[in-house]
């Protein structure tokens, strides 16, 4: 599914405009988006949570050479399904 699609699916369930249901989506899309960067969680209920997780730096090694080298930490950006989502997913619910 892509953005194009939620936007279809929206303006055909709520009865807005193309415009409208697109400016709708962005909008929530841009505020998830926001959030993030400033590391906050965002929980949206009977869906599941988006955090950001900081890794340190770690020993690697490069698969071509052999070479030995540090990762840099970094932040990544991880997403824990609720259980009821599980459940859907599952065909339990």
């Amino acid at each position: 599914m892509t953005k194009a699609d939620i936007i279809d699916a929206v303006y055909q369930r709520m009865g807005l405009s193309k415009k409208e249901s697109s400016d709708l989506v962005n909008t929530v899309l841009e505020i998830i988006r926001e959030a993030l960067e400033r590391t906050e969680s965002v929980k949206l209920s009977g869906f599941g949570n988006f955090n950001i997780r900081q890794k340190g730096s770690r020993p690697g090694r490069n698969p071509r050479t052999g070479e030995e080298i540090e990762i840099t930490p970094r932040k990544v950006l991880t997403f824990k399904p609720s259980q009821i989502l599980r459940n859907k997913v599952n065909g339990k619910a």
